[in-house]
C-alpha cells in the first residue's frame, strides 16, 4: 500500500497524473466491506504497518477471505495473530503460511531486515510465560525489528537475570513477560535505562487470578520508566516496542 502511494506521488510530481486525479486515486477504498469484515487497506499509509489479523472468533474461511484481500492489494506480509491449529491447516492450503502452534502466531510472506533504530530485548520469568513472549517476539520481528529473546530469567533466581545486563543495558526497548507476582518488570525497570513494556500472564496458582496479581504488581511498579498491557497482551507489547524503536526512523 506504502508503494502504491509513493506511485501516485511520484507521477504527481512527474506531471504524469493531476492533483485532482492523484486526489481520487488516494481517496479510493480506505477500507474494503467483507460483509463479516471491514479491511483497513490505509492503515499502512496511517501507521507504517498493516492491519493485523486476530484469529480468534473467526472462522478459517473469514481469516483466509481476508488474507486474499490484503495479499491482492499488495500487503506482502501478514500477521495473524490466536491463531488455532485448525484454522492454520486450513489457510496453508491456499496461502505460504508459516505457523508457530506454541506462540499461535501464523506469518505469511517474509519477515523483512531489522530497521529499527536498537534491539527489542523480550524477558520472560519463566518457561511457561514463553508462549507469550513468542507473540510479542514474533509481532516485533514481522514490523522489521532485531529482536533478543532472554527465557527463563526470573526472579526466583536473579543470578539468571544479572547474568545478561549487557543485553538488558544495550537494549532499546524491553518487553518484561511474567506470571505469578510479576516482579521481573520491576527489577528490569531498575536496571535499564530505556523504556520497559510489562506483560502480566496468567500464568500462576490460585491467587494469582488468572494474571490479575501480576497486572496489579506491574501497574504498581516502583521503577520509572515501566509501562503496562493486558494480561496475555504479547501482540500488544509487540507492536509497541516496535514503535518505540522505530521513533525518528522513517520507514
Amino acid at each position: 500500500m506504502q508503494n502504491d502511494v509513493r506511485s501516485i506521488l511520484e507521477s504527481l510530481k512527474s506531471g504524469e497524473i493531476s492533483v485532482d486525479d492523484a486526489l481520487l486515486s488516494l481517496k479510493k477504498a480506505p477500507f474494503e466491506d467483507l460483509g463479516y469484515a471491514k479491511v483497513d487497506l490505509h492503515r499502512n499509509v496511517r501507521q507504517g504497518a498493516a492491519e493485523v489479523i486476530y484469529g480468534e472468533g473467526k472462522t478459517a474461511e473469514q481469516i483466509s477471505g481476508i488474507v486474499r484481500l490484503m495479499r491482492g492489494r499488495g500487503e506482502n506480509t501478514i500477521l495473524i495473530t490466536r491463531l488455532s491449529p485448525e484454522s492454520a491447516e486450513y489457510i496453508a492450503a491456499g496461502h505460504p503460511l508459516d505457523y508457530h502452534p506454541e506462540a499461535r502466531v501464523g506469518i505469511i510472506g517474509d519477515i523483512p531486515e531489522p530497521r529499527g533504530i536498537g534491539n527489542i530485548v523480550v524477558a520472560t520469568g519463566g518457561t511457561s510465560d514463553i508462549p507469550v513472549a513468542e507473540e510479542a517476539a514474533l509481532t516485533a520481528e514481522v514490523h522489521g525489528n532485531r529482536v533478543i529473546r532472554l527465557y527463563d530469567v526470573g526472579v526466583a533466581g536473579l543470578h539468571r537475570t544479572l547474568a545478561h545486563l549487557d543485553e538488558i543495558m544495550s537494549a532499546s526497548v524491553i518487553i518484561a513477560i511474567a506470571g505469578m507476582e510479576g516482579a521481573l518488570a520491576s527489577v528490569i525497570g531498575g536496571l535499564a535505562d530505556c523504556p520497559v513494556i510489562a506483560v502480566p500472564t496468567s500464568v500462576g496458582y490460585g491467587a494469582s487470578f488468572g494474571g490479575l496479581s501480576a497486572l496489579l504488581c506491574m501497574l504498581n511498579s516502583c521503577a520509572s520508566g515501566v509501562s503496562v498491557v493486558n494480561i496475555d497482551n504479547g501482540f500488544g507489547a509487540g507492536y509497541l516496542a516496535n514503535m518505540i524503536n522505530h521513533m525518528g526512523n522513517t520507514r
